[in-house]
């Protein structure tokens, strides 16, 4: 609980008062009080006396809509979807980078910057969000319009959905591998207190299940705290940081008596057109991600059909190239090479005893072995699993590549898991011998007739 004098002291400084109604124009303004919660919406700030006067009443503080609004009075609860597109004149972006640890924050918020830049963005805003994340902005006037014949006013909150999930694809592989370069799976598990399996998508570690850039909660009528304000939960305040400088930010310049207004602002700037590529982009991705989306939903129905037929455990001679050389033993990557390999054997449907005995036998061969209780660790791990978890994708650069263990046959270019190229091979061994046993019964009973 932020105690009420160090509020008043703080939000009594002009200079702060003035950040904070400068970014209220033409917004929805939502003030919070504590743990009493918002009080009335709509509402709106216009003058700098307001911040102190609703400070006096238990502010603790402010939070301003995404949308620009003709007239912020006339909304209200249970407004049509028409009547919310009649009175938006417009919509800036604002990208929520929400994650528990700091560290991990700064890399995100760093390359969502750098990706923003690489789409043509000069005038970035970013601010921290008073406890552990940071939010990135680009003012309204950057965006064209309209986007072929349709309004871009209109196009909240699609618009900056598909902009959010446009350039999560864009860093999600050097963003996964930068946070492993911090910590392994397991730490990372520990970390977070959620199990190893559930960090992973497809068998690969979906980083976005540590940090999220908020796609889902991007809603009309959506809110953020506005910069220089509190956030009740740290205590700490909501500052803008220089867009260059993210990586070094530190927390102490968030405590309210170390807070300086700064020249950095918060969509203070924004040069018309400069967002138009990424816009337009943003949105065929969208388009695009759709239809791969059935495509991969098809997809996964069939795999599913696969592994369901897995009655017992496939042989190694049906294994691919890369798991294969992985149990020839490696000098380097075994940690990730046992990861490979019990999520592999389990999901080709050997048992717990069976992989621990492949384990060993496997780890004997590695020039320097891992100890003996990492191995009855891993194992445990799995038995105590009730699901199948599948491998690492063949394109996952940390992985298969990565170690230098993907030298693909004919077979790999149809199969995107080794999972399924053992299954695939499998079936073709089976078909194959059930075609020779008919071939001999035919040729015994030609000879029968002789």
């Amino acid at each position: 609980m932020i105690a009420k004098s160090e509020l008043l002291m703080y939000y009594k400084r002009p200079e702060v008062q003035e950040a904070i109604v400068k970014c209220a124009e033409d917004k929805e303004i939502a003030v919070k009080f504590g743990d009493k919660g918002f009080g009335k919406r709509p509402d709106m700030l216009r003058y700098s006396a307001d911040v102190m006067e609703l400070a006096k009443q238990g502010a603790t503080s402010f939070h301003a809509s995404e949308e620009i609004w003709m007239d912020p009075m006339q909304l209200g609860a249970g407004l049509r979807l028409k009547e919310l597109d009649e009175n938006r004149k417009a919509w800036d972006l604002v990208l929520d980078i929400d994650c528990d640890f700091l560290e991990y924050s700064k890399i995100a918020a760093d390359m969502i910057i750098k990706a923003l830049k690489f789409q043509g963005v000069k005038n970035i805003s970013c601010k921290f969000s008073g406890r552990s994340g940071f939010h990135i902005g680009v003012k309204h006037s950057a965006f064209p319009e309209k986007v072929g014949d349709k309004e871009t006013r209109l196009l909240f909150p699609d618009g900056p959905r598909a902009i959010a999930s446009y350039l999560k694809g864009m860093i999600r592989e050097h963003l996964t591998a930068l946070v492993l370069s911090f910590d392994t799976l397991e730490e990372i598990s520990e970390k977070i207190n959620v199990k190893v399996e559930d960090l992973m998508t497809d068998g690969d570690f979906d980083v976005f299940k540590v940090l999220d850039i908020d796609t889902i909660l991007i809603s009309s009528r959506h809110l953020y705290r506005m910069p220089y304000s509190f956030n009740e939960k740290s205590g700490l305040v909501s500052v803008p940081v220089n867009p260059d400088e993210v990586l070094s930010f530190d927390t102490v310049d968030a405590i309210s008596k170390n807070v300086v207004v700064n020249e950095y602002g918060f969509l203070e700037k924004g040069e018309e057109g400069e967002g138009k590529q990424l816009l337009i982009q943003s949105l065929d991705f969208a388009s695009k991600q759709k239809q791969d989306e059935q495509h991969k939903e098809d997809y996964s129905m069939k795999e599913k059909r696969d592994y369901e037929e897995i009655k017992e455990a496939i042989p190694e001679e049906c294994f691919p190239p890369c798991v294969k050389l992985v149990l020839n033993g490696l000098k380097d990557g075994k940690k990730r090479s046992m990861f490979i390999l019990t999520n592999f054997l389990s999901s080709v449907g050997w048992d717990p005893e069976m992989i621990e005995a492949r384990l060993r036998k496997w780890n004997e061969k590695n020039p320097e072995p891992l100890k003996e209780q990492l191995i009855i660790g891993q194992v445990r791990y799995h038995k105590q699993r009730k699901q199948r978890i599948l491998p690492p994708n063949c394109d996952n650069e940390m992985y298969y590549k990565g170690m230098q263990v993907c030298v693909p046959d004919n077979l790999c270019s149809k199969i995107r898991n080794p999972t399924n190229y053992a299954v695939r091979k499998a079936k073709y061994i089976n078909q194959v011998n059930k075609k020779n046993k008919k071939s001999v019964k035919k040729v015994k009973k030609v000879e029968k007739k002789d």
